[in-house]
Order: C-alpha cells, then sequence, then structure tokens
C-alpha cells in the first residue's frame, strides 16, 4: 500500500511541478522573453548603434529620450509607438537610448517581445511586476492582419486590466502602420459591418492607448550622405569625398529607396572593401 501511495505522490508532483525560480535579473540589462517553457534569456551584448549616429530623426530621438530618462527615474512616463517608413531607425532609436540610460547611471532594463508571443503577456507582466527593476518593454515591427486576435493582448500591456500596468514597466513598439492595422482592412472592417464605426474602433484604438506617437519619415539626400559620413568618422573609414558621393547616390538608387539601413549597407560594403572592421 505505501508503494502505490508513493507512487501517486511521485505522479502527481509531475503534473503539479514545483514554481520556477525568479529571474535573476542581475544577470543582464537585456532580456528576451520566450514561452514554451516561459523564460527571460540575458542578452550578453545587445547589437545596437551609437546614438549620435542616427541622423535626421532628432526630434523623435530627444522625446524619446526624454521619456525614458524620466521613467528611470521613476517619474511618470507614456508609452510609445515609433511609425513611419522602413529602415530610417526606430528599433535603432530604442536600443540606444537604453544604451544612453545606463551611461547616465540610471538603472533600466529592456525585455524584447515578439509579436507571435502577445498572448503571453499577462504572464511576463508577472514576473516584472515582482521586481524592484524597471523595463523597456519592447516589441518590434508590431502589427496585426484581419483575423488576428493577439491584439487583444495588447491591452493588457497598454491598460493593464483589473491589475493596471505595473508601475515598473512601459511599453515602446515600433511598426510601419500608425494604425497598426492595413488600410485595405480598415476599409474593408466598414464596407461589411452592420455598425461600420464601431467594427474597426476597438483595433485602431490601439493606437490611442499610446501617450507618445513618434513618426519616422524618409529622409533626403542630405541626410542619408550625412549618415554615410558619420558612420566613416566613427569607424574610421578613409574616403574619397567625390567618389562616396557618388557611389552612395548610386546605391541607393539601385535600391530606390534612401534610409538609415540603406546607408548602412553601403558603409558595411564600403568597409569591407576599405578592409576596415565594424566593431
Amino acid at each position: 500500500m505505501s508503494d502505490e501511495l508513493a507512487r501517486i505522490a511521485a505522479a502527481l508532483e509531475r503534473m503539479s511541478p514545483s514554481p520556477e525560480a525568479a529571474p535573476d535579473f542581475d544577470a543582464a540589462d537585456a532580456f528576451v522573453w520566450h514561452v514554451e517553457p516561459d523564460r527571460l534569456v540575458p542578452v550578453a551584448k545587445v547589437s545596437r548603434v551609437d546614438l549620435s549616429l542616427l541622423i535626421g530623426v532628432e526630434r523623435s530621438r530627444n522625446t524619446l529620450l526624454v521619456n525614458t530618462r524620466q521613467f528611470a527615474k521613476g517619474l511618470p512616463a507614456n508609452n510609445a509607438l515609433l511609425w513611419g517608413a522602413r529602415g530610417m531607425g526606430k528599433s535603432s532609436l530604442v536600443k540606444a537610448i537604453h544604451a544612453q540610460i545606463l551611461t547616465e547611471g540610471l538603472p533600466l532594463k529592456i525585455v524584447e517581445l515578439q509579436r507571435e508571443d502577445l498572448p503571453s503577456v499577462t504572464r511576463l507582466l508577472g514576473q516584472l511586476r515582482n521586481s524592484e527593476a524597471r523595463f523597456v518593454l519592447f516589441c518590434d515591427d508590431l502589427s496585426f492582419s484581419h483575423d488576428d486576435e493577439h491584439y487583444q493582448s495588447l491591452k493588457a500591456v497598454l491598460d493593464g486590466g483589473i491589475e493596471g500596468r505595473p508601475e515598473n514597466v512601459i511599453f515602446y513598439a515600433t511598426s510601419n502602420r500608425r494604425h497598426l492595422m492595413p488600410r485595405d482592412m480598415i476599409e474593408n472592417e466598414r464596407s461589411s459591418a452592420i455598425n461600420p464605426g464601431e467594427a474597426v474602433e476597438e483595433k485602431v484604438s490601439l493606437s490611442d492607448r499610446f501617450g507618445l506617437w513618434l513618426g519616422f519619415h524618409p529622409c533626403t539626400q542630405d541626410e542619408y550622405l550625412a549618415m554615410i559620413h558619420g558612420y566613416c568618422a566613427h569607424f574610421g573609414i578613409a574616403y574619397d569625398e567625390a567618389e562616396l558621393r557618388a557611389e552612395a547616390i548610386e546605391w541607393q538608387a539601385t535600391r530606390g529607396a534612401r534610409s538609415g539601413r540603406v546607408a548602412w549597407q553601403y558603409v558595411t560594403d564600403l568597409a569591407g572593401r576599405k578592409g576596415v572592421a565594424l566593431a
């Protein structure tokens, strides 16, 4: 009989494992959230550029820096949506500002959350809520399709439900869309709904829940060239001005766009040809 009880007890223990240990937030300043099983994985070295190298986004940079500094100091601050043109440094700005805040001696953690893991955000917030640290919860390339219900989970971050958003968590997201949903989806919902206005209100209003809307627009040719000059100076890449200008303009012409990403791609090619490491 005692053997049977021991087997039953062992089976129950396997079905109800002991709770996982609390994350070690002293292990790093940056983490990535994973599910199945839930865990926060520390990032030893974050892939980012220096804040001074982000050119053409000065207004957004200054606004987000002030907001993040307020939050790191324990003062009121807003969730932020960085939206607009591709390749103009939206995600780079978030990571660069986090680094800047650390250099100022203010303790701040950043946690990256993948869009597809939004349904687990309540569990993540539960782990962050119990910490004395302060966190920027960061979701890159956030958007929703017509049959995507993940936007419901986003409300837990922005509004926090009955518990409210944890005081030590702020949410930054980047998106190519100002309203987080494609225009054809908005028009389709309006044309097929019994009450067209209410049909899209819930999804469109997600954007309204962000206190800061920071727009990023395509850069001018002068800004594009200034980005390249800044990278070359930072990494010590020698160049002939006339040759660089001609190559850089041809480079962006072949891609049909000017952006910070295109500027970086050109600099990467130039550094490789010049034998200069980008580290």
